[in-house]
């Protein structure tokens, strides 16, 4: 029977021995083949588009094909004034069309044989689906969307849309609870809270906004009794870990975990900054001037990777959250204006994880350590809580259903997963404006819980049991409800 990481490291000696045998013993292929049922020595971002993003008007129906997508798109969205309708040539007056980002490579809808092309505002995501970097899943969803920011973001963060799980753990985080120790430190949210589908009650996830203000509250006025202060806060923990109590333990840990992390993350900073000091300024300099919150947060994770990576002590996060807010995009949405607000929002995060992923690659070059081959190590989930519906108000659009996600890093199979929604007038006007789901048929949904089960299973080295277990597939009418689990879709090699 095969064992977990967990089990191999307390079996082997190496939990505690580790740090003096060196980043080096990952290099041993038995060592890797006892790692192989975990994520590894690779590294997986969850990226959230917050609002909303308007997946219709992301991956965009360029002509017909073998049906009517171009059409039902073009009698949805309007042309004047405050339409957002994308042209599909090249445009004027300054408004980009949709051949500025279509792909040289095959990019059809498998369904109906339409050309797709990308918003075009995202012309780095163009380069890199013709480099095999970008898989696009298209129609993701799941049975009887809810259309509330707040519930539909719990939806994807736990992959449960019925609450068949007890509690409010997210897809990931269930599977960090079973693999990583109270004291490990697998996981980081650069923000003031951990992210929902980080959230479990195992392990330690870290908030960090910036590392290098990142610290323990030691109170720095009085710095000459820091130690005494440490000493205490750890006394302090360890016997809270040895009480017994469930939330007394948790507390001990987890604040052992943290006092930590905080005398090694911040580090983290300056080594960067020393050393990469000139793609630190290509993030500060992207696109829009002065740096975004996207690169600023996705320079946070490169630090944290280049540690990680090079073999700091007590650094060794590969699950990340990344976030990107503005898209409930009700009026001012824009079409293919540069300066409209979606084309902006599709710009910087597109162009930021461009830039993110070229200096993965930079890390890399002629390194025999864990750098070595670290872009075919980087998995990029981009997800919202949904998509806009294909009817346009006044300038806007608002909440709707289905939408898409992209597959981003090394590794990647390339191409187009699933089929585009189904936005004809009369299949709509039978769901309140918004695009079916359904498990049958030419316009069959993508369910997240595949997507999610697909990178369990195939990135992280999940069983299919046990992803089965985290993400358990719902009773119902086959048609209408996910009943038939695919952990297997086309996104990887």
């Amino acid at each position: 029977m095969a064992i977990s990481r967990r089990q191999f490291l307390r079996r082997s000696g190496f939990a505690t021995a580790g740090g003096l045998m060196g980043p080096g013993i990952l290099g041993n292929p038995w060592m890797q083949r006892a790692l192989a049922e975990t994520i590894g020595d690779r590294y997986f971002i969850s990226f959230f588009l917050n609002g909303g993003n308007d997946g219709l008007n992301t991956v965009v129906p360029y002509d017909n094909g073998g049906g009517t997508l171009r059409s039902d798109y073009e009698n949805a969205r309007r042309t004047n004034s405050g339409g957002i309708q994308l042209d599909a040539g090249s445009g004027g007056g300054g408004v980009e069309g949709l051949d500025q980002a279509m792909p040289t490579s095959s990019f059809l809808d498998p369904n109906t044989g339409a050309q797709l092309s990308f918003h075009p505002g995202l012309q780095a995501f163009r380069d890199l689906y013709d480099a095999g970097q970008l898989v696009v899943l298209q129609g993701c969803g799941y049975p009887e969307p809810s259309l509330s920011h707040d519930v539909a973001t719990t939806i994807w963060e736990t992959g449960d849309p019925f609450g068949a799980l007890a509690g409010s753990k997210g897809w990931a985080g269930r599977h960090l609870e079973a693999e990583y120790n109270p004291t490990d430190i697998p996981a980081v949210t650069i923000d003031n809270q951990v992210a929902g589908e980080l959230q479990q009650t195992g392990t330690s996830v870290l908030a960090i906004r910036r590392l290098n203000r990142f610290g323990f509250p030691y109170d720095d006025e009085y710095e000459d009794d820091e130690q005494a202060k440490q000493d205490a806060f750890d006394a302090l923990y360890d016997e809270a870990a040895a009480n017994g109590s469930g939330p007394a333990v948790f507390i001990g840990n987890s604040g052992a975990a943290t006092a930590q992390a905080a005398q090694s993350y911040p580090a983290l900073h300056t080594d960067y900054e020393n050393e990469r000091g000139g793609f630190s300024d290509m993030y500060d300099d992207q696109n829009l001037g002065g740096g975004t919150s996207t690169t600023r947060d996705l320079r946070e994770v490169a630090k944290i990777i280049y540690g990680t990576a090079k073999g700091v002590p007590n650094v060794n996060s590969r699950f990340f959250q990344v976030h990107n807010g503005g898209y409930d995009n009700h009026s001012d949405q824009g079409g293919g204006d540069p300066d409209g607000r979606h084309y902006r929002l599709h710009r910087e995060v597109s162009a930021g994880i461009k830039i993110f992923l070229d200096d993965i690659a930079d890390m890399a070059n002629g390194q025999t350590d864990g750098r070595q081959n670290l872009p075919d190590k980087i998995c990029i989930l981009v997800w919202s809580e949904f998509s806009r519906r294909i009817i346009q108000n006044d300038n806007g659009t608002d909440h709707g259903t289905q939408g898409p996600m992209f597959v981003i890093g090394g590794g990647l199979a390339g191409g187009v997963v699933g089929n585009h929604p189904n936005i004809a007038q009369a299949v709509i006007d039978n769901y309140n404006g918004n695009t079916p789901y359904s498990q049958s048929g030419g316009f069959r949904s993508t369910d997240i819980r595949d997507v999610y089960g697909t990178i369990l299973k195939n990135w992280m080295n999940v069983p299919q049991g046990t992803v089965q277990a985290i993400l358990p597939a719902d009773g119902g009418n086959p048609a209408d409800y996910w009943t038939v689990q695919d952990f297997d879709l086309p996104i990887f090699l």
